[in-house]
C-alpha cells in the first residue's frame, strides 16, 4: 500500500481507497466520522473484497462524501453583480435591482451563458444535482423555460437539474396566465413554485395552487416568509392548506425566516403544523444573513436564518442550500455546497450537537427533490468528493480548494471558469 499523491489517483480497473472517514450515517453506522475502506470498479462502488488485481491506496484518513445536492439556487439571475449591484445591501435592493436587470436584459444568450457558468462552478466543486428557481413573471417564461431545457439536455450525465417557477402569490389565481405557466411547468418535467407573504386571500391563492399542482401532478417549492417581521406568517398557511386540499406531492419551503423573530410558543406552533403536513424546510444561511436584520450603519441583531434545530427535532427534513451567487440577492458565493457546510454549521450552531447533519446537504435534499440519493454503499455510482482533512474542524478551517472530485470513479478537472468570461454581459445596457 502506498500514500496517496492527494492530486491524482492511478489509473487502475480496480481501486481501493483505504483508511478514509465519512459520516456515520451514511455508512448506516452509529457515530460522527467512522473510518471505511471504499473500493471503485468500472466506475462504481463495489463490496471490499480483497482481489490481487486491486490497487490500495492509503487516504491518510482523509474525509469523504458522496457528491453534493443544491436543492435551493438562482442560476437564471447569477453573476449579473457587476452590472447590477444591490445599491443598499437590502431586500428590497435586490428585488427592484432584479427585476430592473431582468426586463432589460434577461435574452436567451444572457440567461444561458450566465447559467452555464454557474453550473460549471458547480460541477468543479463537487455538485451534481442543482434544483433551480427560475423568474418566471410573463414574459419572462418564455425566455428562461426553454433555456433551461436546453441546459438541462446539455448536462445530462455531469449535473441533474430540476427547475421551479418563481412568482409572487398574487399571481396565482384562476386566470389563464397562471394556468398557462402551470402547463409550462408540467411540459418541462419541473416544480410548482411561489412566493408566498401575507396577502388578503392567501388561503384561496393557496388553495388554487395546490388544487393546481394536484391536478398536474406537481410537486411544490416555495420562497417563505423571507424577511423578519414576525407578523408574516404564511408558513403556518401552506401547512394548513396541504392538510385543507389533501395535496399528496412534496412540499418545500424555502427561508422561513419569520420563525426566528416570532414568539417561542407561536413558532414551535407552526412547525407542528409543517410535521403533521410532511413539508421540508430549506434554510439558506449565507444569503439570509447578508439580506436579513439590514440597516446601514446599524449591527444587524438578527442571524436570519430559521428554527432548524427545532425543526430537525420534530422530524421535518431539514435542508441547506446555496441560494443566490453574485447578483444583488447574495454578492458572493459560488455553488460550492462545502462553503455552504461550513458556514451553516458556523452559523446555525449545528456543531456541538447530538446529531450528525452531513445528511441535510447530501440525502435529505436528494429526497425533497426527488433525486437520486448520494450513498457510500456498494453499487452506487464512484461520484465522490475526497478533502484533506480527518475531523470536522480541520475540514471547516480551510476551504478545501484541494478537494478531489471524482466521477465514475475518476478524477475531474476542478479548473473554475474564468470570470472574465462573462465581461462582455456587464457592459452598460
Amino acid at each position: 500500500m502506498s500514500p496517496v499523491d492527494f492530486l491524482d489517483l492511478p489509473e487502475a480497473k480496480r481501486l481501493r481507497l483505504m483508511n478514509l472517514r465519512a459520516p456515520g450515517p451514511l455508512l448506516g453506522r452509529p457515530g460522527d466520522l467512522v473510518a471505511t475502506d471504499l473500493t471503485i470498479e468500472d466506475g462504481r462502488i463495489v463490496e471490499n473484497d480483497a482481489r490481487a488485481d486491486e490497487v490500495e491506496i492509503d487516504m491518510g484518513g482523509r474525509i469523504i462524501f458522496p457528491c453534493f445536492i443544491d436543492a435551493h439556487t438562482h442560476i437564471d439571475k447569477g453573476h449579473i453583480w457587476a452590472r447590477s449591484p444591490n445599491p443598499d445591501g437590502t431586500f428590497m435592493g435586490a428585488l427592484e435591482t432584479v427585476g430592473d436587470d431582468r426586463r432589460a436584459r434577461w435574452t436567451a444568450e444572457d440567461v444561458r451563458r450566465r447559467a452555464d457558468f454557474a453550473l460549471r462552478c458547480a460541477w468543479a466543486h463537487g455538485t451534481k444535482a442543482v434544483r433551480t428557481h427560475l423568474d418566471s413573471s410573463p414574459p419572462q417564461e418564455d425566455v428562461s423555460w426553454p433555456v433551461f431545457r436546453e441546459l438541462r439536455e446539455d448536462w445530462a450525465g455531469c449535473i441533474d437539474l430540476q427547475a421551479v417557477s418563481l412568482t409572487g402569490i398574487d399571481f396565482v389565481g384562476d386566470t389563464p396566465a397562471w394556468r398557462d405557466l402551470a402547463q409550462v411547468v408540467k411540459g418541462s418535467g419541473g416544480v410548482l413554485g411561489a412566493v408566498t407573504y401575507p396577502v388578503a386571500d392567501i388561503d384561496r391563492r393557496l388553495d388554487i395552487f395546490f388544487e393546481t399542482a394536484g391536478t398536474l401532478g406537481l410537486d411544490a417549492d416555495f420562497h417563505v416568509d423571507e424577511t423578519m417581521d414576525p407578523n408574516s406568517a404564511t408558513l403556518r398557511a401552506i401547512a394548513r392548506a396541504v392538510g385543507r386540499t389533501g395535496f399528496t406531492g412534496k412540499v418545500n419551503c424555502g427561508h422561513c425566516c419569520s420563525l426566528s423573530t416570532q414568539e417561542e410558543s407561536v413558532a414551535l406552533e407552526t412547525l407542528d403544523y409543517c410535521a403533521g403536513a410532511g413539508l421540508s424546510i430549506t434554510s439558506l444561511p449565507m444569503c439570509n444573513m447578508y439580506l436579513q436584520d439590514r440597516r446601514n450603519g446599524r449591527t444587524p441583531r438578527g442571524r436570519g436564518v430559521t428554527l432548524v434545530h427545532e425543526a430537525r427535532a420534530r422530524g421535518i427534513p431539514v435542508i441547506f442550500a446555496s441560494d443566490n451567487t453574485r447578483d444583488p440577492f447574495y454578492a458572493y458565493g459560488d455553488l460550492d455546497m462545502l462553503e455552504v457546510m461550513r458556514e451553516a454549521t458556523r452559523i446555525c450552531h449545528l456543531d456541538h450537537s447530538r446529531e450528525d447533519w452531513a445528511e441535510a446537504f447530501l440525502t435529505a435534499p436528494a429526497a425533497a427533490c426527488g433525486f437520486e440519493t448520494p450513498s457510500l454503499d456498494p453499487g452506487a455510482p464512484a461520484d465522490l468528493v475526497i478533502c484533506r482533512a480527518r475531523s470536522w474542524t480541520e475540514l471547516f478551517a480551510r476551504p478545501q480548494s484541494d478537494r478531489m472530485v471524482l466521477r465514475a470513479g475518476r478524477a475531474i478537472d476542478r479548473a473554475l471558469p474564468d470570470y472574465a468570461e462573462l465581461d462582455d454581459l456587464m457592459e452598460p445596457a
